[in-house]
């Protein structure tokens, strides 16, 4: 007879939803209702039942004087500013207390304001004005009506300065306090005027320098830097909480649905808003729930629509080996960690079909990428075309100063290089020689910066706008030579250093400066499987790519692990064929689609994508990405 203990079995606990790493892990973006008048660069404040919205470029008006406050269910025309304004800053305690400070406008005199505005919940009341003018401060600023903070903005210099100063408003008057260590434009910010916090945007000066993920940290004194935003990015669709808990959403270039959130000491991606957007100003609320509204977003400009943000007050942790009920879906679910190989699925198409592009090449992910210049198949037409990829579309964005193909490139979408390729004698006409010509991104513009010692084409770079390695490829007199050339970018200069072991062209490349790899390519006839890594001083060989090809890309963030798809065998054509590198060999994994050589592309072995290339699918594009980490999976019976 069986023992009771055998058989009696054990309590499945029952839950109403799935398991979550944290409660910020748990949280999700919903519809919230929509304003009455859509715009972007607005200035919000208050908590998700009592707020307002105020100023920005509307239908109407690039600066609006408009307002409108919100109780939880609905928005409701309020009283007008007295000046209309754009990219201005602001705070409210609710949405019968609020602030409206700097700014920009067309009205006589036109510029840069420092005028201020209090709202009592019936009119708007001009009073002291900041110490200067400031712009662009999309939501660095924060507090409340009798102590508040406005930082990060614009002077009113010409050109445009990214500042490093901070004002505080004590309730009737404005006073400089302790600068921001990086000054910066366009960033997200939380907090409350002894306390807060300061994210990403626009650095550098003069106007419009770089964008950057840094972040720091304000304890009623100083500024302290403080752990980086995983991704650099300007103008956020909102930011709210304080400065131990906060949420930063959305943002450009390009505009991005990404949203992070900050624990006081790391950045966590978490949720991403279910519409990419930009420069709106929904940064009211607190970090579990919280709005973004407005803004830019791939359809359109100045948008009336809404988001909420809610993190459950109660949830269940993930944890391995979990077994439940979840009683709203109906099904048993078991706690596992999953090691997926990975797969590639299809993208939205580029804008311009094209091969031999230029593309971020230090990394970045399946949601983000940088396609520019590059050439048709047949016949040999070179571009000079720029596009963004926000994980859901390509958006032209503006182009190269000069068409090439067969070009390389190093950085992010925020800040980038296209290094080198073909020249293009003129319009419309193929590459005939290597060119040495780089030219750097800055989120916006490209700008021609010194040239590449050695003129080729088809060769392959990594790293980022500030540091980078261009190897291989060929050009210079006779056309065929520098195959294994190797130089350094260091911001400003390149300098030769040591060469590959094997020299080639058509070679694929990823990594750092200081920690790159290439594989395959041809020494002059032929494809080689042949694969080296570069440790920031020298090249050494490692195993060898099962199959070799040459037009291969790469995705790599550092020489120990990387993925290589694609490529052009030589006769008998072309391979679909994709490989990964744990650091030590080369193992086949899911093929891509589109059989194809000489794509752009970017990312890493786990999260990668690829865009274009020759022949016969020049502008399709194709995500790869490898599941990993516990997973909640449904038990089925069989």
């Amino acid at each position: 007879m069986a023992k009771y203990s055998d058989i009696k079995g054990f309590t499945v606990q029952t839950l109403a939803s799935d398991t979550v790493p944290s409660q910020f892990g748990g949280g999700a973006w919903s519809s919230a209702p929509d304003m009455n008048t859509g715009r972007q660069s607005h200035v919000a404040g208050g908590t998700a039942t009592s707020s307002i919205i105020m100023g920005g470029a509307d239908p109407g008006s690039d600066y609006s004087a408009s307002s409108e406050t919100f109780y939880g269910t609905a928005w409701t025309s309020a009283p007008n500013l007295n000046e209309g304004r754009v990219e201005g800053g602001g705070f409210a305690t609710s949405s019968e207390a609020a602030l409206m400070s700097g700014g920009y406008t067309t009205a006589s005199p036109a510029g840069v304001r420092s005028t201020t505005e209090t709202f009592d919940g019936s009119s708007w009341t001009e009073t002291s004005d900041m110490v200067a003018g400031r712009t662009s401060q999309n939501g660095t600023s924060w507090g409340t009506l009798t102590a508040g903070s406005e930082v990060a903005g614009v002077g009113n210099t010409s050109p445009g300065v990214n500042n490093v100063t901070q004002e505080y408003w004590n309730g009737s008057a404005w006073s400089e306090q302790g600068d921001l260590n990086l000054g910066r434009r366009d960033a997200g910010g939380a907090g409350i005027q002894t306390a807060g916090l300061v994210g990403s945007g626009m650095s550098g000066s003069p106007y419009p320098g770089t964008i950057t993920n840094n972040t720091e940290s304000w304890d009623g004194s100083s500024w302290t830097e403080v752990a980086e935003m995983n991704a650099a990015k300007r103008g956020f669709a909102s930011s709210f909480g304080t400065y131990t808990e906060a949420i930063f959403a959305g943002g450009a270039p390009p505009t991005t649905a990404n949203t992070e959130y900050y624990n006081g000491s790391t950045w966590t991606e978490v949720a991403n808003l279910s519409t990419a957007r930009a420069y709106a100003g929904g940064s009211f609320g607190t970090a579990t729930d919280g709005y973004a509204y407005g803004g830019i977003t791939p359809a359109s400009p100045k948008q009336a629509t809404g988001e909420r943000f809610e993190a459950p007050s109660t949830f269940v942790q993930i944890e391995e080996g979990q077994l439940y009920f979840n009683s709203t879906t109906n099904t048993f679910k078991e706690t596992i960690t999953v090691f997926g190989t990975g797969a590639w699925a299809s993208g939205d198409n580029l804008n311009q079909a094209r091969s031999q592009g230029g593309n971020n090449a230090s990394g970045g992910s399946a949601d983000i990428g940088l396609v520019s210049g590059g050439q048709s198949y047949s016949p040999g037409i070179s571009y000079n075309n720029t596009e963004i990829y926000n994980g859901t579309a390509w958006t032209e964005v503006n182009n190269l100063t000069s068409t090439r193909g067969y070009s390389t490139g190093a950085g992010t979408p925020a800040g980038a290089l296209v290094v080198s390729g073909l020249m293009a004698p003129s319009p419309g006409a193929g590459g005939v020689g290597g060119r040495a010509n780089v030219e750097s991104w800055d989120g916006t513009n490209w700008t021609e910066v010194n040239d590449v010692n050695q003129s080729r084409g088809q060769g392959a770079g990594a790293g980022t706008q500030t540091s980078a390695i261009f190897v291989g490829g060929e050009g210079g007199s006779p056309w065929n030579d520098n195959k294994n050339k190797t130089e350094l970018w260091d911001g400003s200069s390149w300098t030769e250093v040591n060469n590959l072991n094997d020299g080639r062209t058509l070679v694929g490349g990823a990594g750092l400066s200081t920690s790159a790899i290439v594989a395959g390519g041809t020494p002059g006839s032929g494809a080689t499987a042949n694969t080296e890594t570069w440790d920031g001083t020298s090249w050494t060989e490692v195993n060898n790519l099962n199959t070799g090809r040459m037009g291969a890309n790469l995705a790599a963030h550092s020489n120990t692990a990387a993925l290589a798809f694609g490529g052009y065998l030589g006769p008998p054509g072309n391979t679909a064929a994709t490989e990964t590198w744990n650091g030590t060999s080369w193992t086949e994994v899911a093929d891509i689609a589109n059989t194809r050589y000489n794509g752009t592309s970017a990312g890493s072995s786990t999260s990668a994508w690829l865009a274009g290339g020759s022949p016969g699918t020049p502008n399709a594009t194709e995500e790869w990405t490898v599941p990993s980490g516990l997973e909640n999976k449904t038990i089925t019976a069989s």
